[in-house]
């Protein structure tokens, strides 16, 4: 049994991809976390040789390859004294004059599930030919993919290859992105991998228990029907937010409208999407100051006139939220840095994308079978730039 269907039901639905690989990503950690630490020596050259202050730093990818690297980016460069820049592969292919410094020393870490997208390929290639001192990390789930056979016998380059069942079946990146989010948090911070351990160990048991016994209260928001969907977020997950929301609205194939947006920021203008049949899931930040923007925002959202729903996940207990939402989801962690948190914070949005799709009785491992949007992005054509 997943999520209490049946290995049968769920291939009925054509669910089971999706869900197998949302249910996998707890024993994926500890095995990217293995792969770091077998490697931390290696990554320790890299980064002495090539990170100074001088160094720009960007991290890239495309969609939710694109959201690795948004989510991480706050963490990294706090962790890093260098100058660290999140920008998709899309907008580096289709805008390279905005983006591409010539004679800044640069390092590119690009994402990739599959490592055979246009862009993901064309950004290696484009900074590889029109920066002066450019290295290249490449965190993939597809040792056979174009990225990785650019990188690995590349002088100076870094390519680490996550769990092979990382590489997800179903159109949804799931297992693909946790793992890849975890692997740069530990690589950058690689200086503490031993202790980061017992980190990594919390939001293993963590995870498993969510996906487990948690799964009920993701269908229970389900059940609420609502055709609107908004995450919201502060800081980290405010970036995180914007995977979740995607993962809504593919898994649903854009039956469910779903937005992101920062805590602060809803107020200016998006909050015209509430109507009675919109539900604003909000995740709470482990920051206290944080904290009472989160609260300000709920109570006025919870307060507001209409019938609408509020949902809270809070990662820490917290008795007076449960008062001012409709369902209060409490994942009650212990007390761990915030950018941890988000790997549990995730499964929730995976599940509920997973559960919505099902009940619209569409194919979560392929919502879009007509092929007008693939796993892979076709019909990309990489047109010579000429600086």
């Amino acid at each position: 049994m997943i999520f209490g269907k049946t290995i049968e039901e769920l291939e009925k639905s054509k669910a089971i991809n999706t869900s197998k690989e949302i249910m996998q990503q707890p024993d994926l950690w500890k095995e990217t976390y293995k792969i770091i630490y077998k490697k931390r020596d290696e990554i320790k050259l890299f980064l002495n040789k090539n990170v100074t202050k001088d160094t720009r730093i960007i991290l890239t990818g495309a969609g939710t390859s694109d959201y690795v690297g948004d989510t991480a980016l706050l963490e990294v460069k706090n962790t890093v004294d260098a100058r660290v820049e999140a920008i998709a592969t899309t907008d580096l292919v289709s805008s390279p004059k905005n983006y591409i410094e010539k004679d800044t020393p640069t390092i590119l870490v690009s994402y990739a599930r599959s490592g055979n997208s246009p862009e993901s390929v064309g950004a290696y290639d484009l900074c590889e030919k029109n920066i002066k001192n450019i290295s290249q990390v490449v965190i993939t789930c597809n040792e056979e993919g174009e990225l990785a056979k650019r990188a690995i016998n590349h002088g100076n380059s870094l390519v680490l290859f996550m769990p092979k069942e990382s590489n997800d079946k179903g159109f949804a990146m799931t297992s693909s992105f946790s793992c890849m989010l975890l692997a740069t948090i530990l690589m950058f911070d690689i200086d503490n991998i031993k202790n980061n351990r017992k980190i990594v160990d919390l939001i293993c048991k963590q995870g498993k228990y969510i996906l487990e016994n948690k799964w009920n209260e993701v269908l229970n928001l389900v059940n609420y029907k609502c055709d609107r969907v908004v995450y919201l977020g502060s800081g980290i997950l405010k970036n995180l937010s914007q995977e979740m929301a995607l993962k809504n609205l593919e898994l649903t194939s854009g039956k469910v409208a779903t937005i992101c947006e920062s805590v602060m920021g809803f107020r200016h203008g998006p909050k015209s999407i509430i109507n009675d049949n919109t539900l604003i899931i909000i995740m709470t930040s482990t920051d206290k100051y944080t904290n009472l923007y989160d609260f300000d925002l709920i109570n006025e959202i919870y307060n507001d006139s209409g019938n609408h729903k509020l949902v809270v996940i809070s990662y820490e207990k917290n008795e007076k939220l449960k008062n001012s939402c409709d369902q209060y989801i409490e994942i009650n962690g212990e007390n761990i840095p915030e950018i941890y948190t988000v790997f549990n914070y995730i499964l929730y949005g995976q599940m509920f994308g997973l559960f919505n799709s099902i009940t619209h009785k569409i194919s979560p491992d392929n919502p879009r079978p007509d092929g007008t949007v693939n796993r892979v992005v076709k019909g990309v054509r990489i047109h010579k730039k000429f600086f």
